[in-house]
């Protein structure tokens, strides 16, 4: 496998954990591929394996104001204890080894969207679900640029 792949993480039916999830959602009801993933460290390592390019959306817990999108190059930026996976060796973990073992994909970018709920069977916060569009029509135009489906002058 070779190319782009974003992949959405977290758990659906725990308020803004879901975030990710939503984000891979929307852009395949757009018809781009992505894929859902609990954001265990270990199955991550396998999932973007031979991809040239990810983008990985995750809910993360800073501090921020619910909703705020951040984004970072997993391979300079440290990763450590950004994103809010509820895994003892999630997506901070899986991308330090993938460091130390020499598996990080060519560009791998994290957008971090800001959580305010993980609460058991709530729904995404208003400012999540903003976040989550917002998110979604950024990969959308970044997919159709990289694809070379993109709009030109």
């Amino acid at each position: 496998m070779s190319g782009i792949l974003i992949i959405g993480c977290g758990t659906p039916g725990r308020g803004d954990d879901a975030a990710g999830i939503a984000v891979a959602r929307r852009l395949r009801e757009r018809g781009i591929a992505a894929s859902e993933h609990s954001g265990d460290g270990a199955d991550l390592l396998e999932a973007w394996s031979g991809a040239d390019t990810v983008f990985l959306v995750d809910a993360v817990s800073s501090g921020a104001a619910a909703g705020t999108v951040t984004e970072w190059d997993a391979r300079t930026a440290p990763v450590a204890g950004s994103p809010a996976g509820t895994h003892a060796f999630g997506v901070a973990e899986a991308v330090g080894l993938a460091r130390v073992l020499g598996r990080l994909p060519a560009s791998l970018t994290i957008i971090g969207i800001e959580a305010a709920s993980f609460a058991h069977g709530a729904p995404l916060t208003p400012e999540v679900e903003r976040a989550v569009e917002s998110v979604s029509e950024r990969l959308i135009l970044v997919y159709e640029e990289y694809s070379g489906k993109g709009r030109r002058p």
